[in-house]
């Protein structure tokens, strides 16, 4: 049954024991390999891009998995006690349990990373890779590059004195505790330091007004991604959020676009 947005979502217990918690789940059925959101750092499922693609799903009958993250919208946990590592298995156990099968990722800033992660760790395993990645603003390795690189002497200090800064945001009234084991954890999920191997397709969109992950890094990206498959879309004028309706019709269009290159390319004969 599809869901309606509103609706109260499912929970899934993710996790044993101290670190066990319920991550909250809203699932819509249909055709075609599942679309999964994974969303951005202090984002939830009911972000405007997530919606879009959810009302996009629904007029074509496509499957889609939303969730919020531990420390998440409707999901339990304090975000502070999270780390990168925490909202990855976040983000492996949803999938497992709801679209196992060669999913096509749609990440947007962190949840680019997630999906990147995700991907490389199916590899290792030798598992199935995704069907295709769409990456908004993917914010890879960011609590190294884009944080801890960027943070003066005095918020480092504060970090490892107190093991906490709290970071003012443009996007939240509160600020945001960016912890030392956060940054001390998201070292351990860096990949811009070897070539990423996805094994499928891949579609980044970067807005070049972008003062949170600089259109610069998505050129980092983009050098260590496998030339055959990989898509690139620069929007000028974008900035980070690319919830404008012009970009809202980019990002449909993109998964569109690369669903339908997996359609073609899983009829093909080998």
């Amino acid at each position: 049954m599809a869901a309606v947005e509103g609706e109260a979502p499912t929970f899934m217990e993710v996790g044993s024991g101290a670190e066990s918690r319920r991550i909250a789940v809203r699932l819509r059925s249909g055709e075609g390999p599942p679309l999964v959101w994974l969303g951005g750092f202090r984002s939830d499922m009911g972000a405007t891009k997530a919606l879009a693609l959810d009302e996009w799903a629904r007029e074509h009958g496509r499957a889609l998995v939303r969730f919020d993250y531990t420390g998440h919208g409707e999901s339990s946990g304090r975000f502070a006690d999270a780390t990168i590592s925490t909202w990855l298995a976040d983000a492996r156990a949803v999938i497992a349990a709801h679209a196992p099968e060669r999913p096509i990722l749609v990440g947007s800033s962190m949840g680019g990373w997630i999906a990147c992660l995700v991907a490389r760790a199916l590899a290792r395993e030798g598992a199935p890779a995704p069907s295709a990645l769409v990456l908004i603003a993917p914010a890879l390795d960011f609590t190294d590059s884009l944080m801890w690189a960027r943070f003066t002497p005095e918020i480092r200090e504060t970090i490892e004195r107190e093991g906490a800064w709290m970071r003012p945001s443009q996007y939240d009234p509160n600020p945001v505790p960016i912890t030392r084991d956060l940054i001390a954890d998201g070292r351990t999920h860096n990949l811009l330091d070897a070539p990423i191997e996805p094994g499928c397709p891949v579609h980044i969109l970067q807005g070049m007004d972008d003062p949170d992950v600089p259109y610069t890094h998505a050129l980092k990206a983009l050098e260590r991604l496998p030339k055959a498959g990989t898509i690139l879309t620069l929007i000028a004028d974008g900035d980070h959020r690319l919830s404008r309706p012009q970009d809202l019709a980019r990002l449909l269009s993109a998964v569109d676009e690369i669903s339908a290159v997996d359609e073609i390319a899983t009829k093909m004969p080998v």
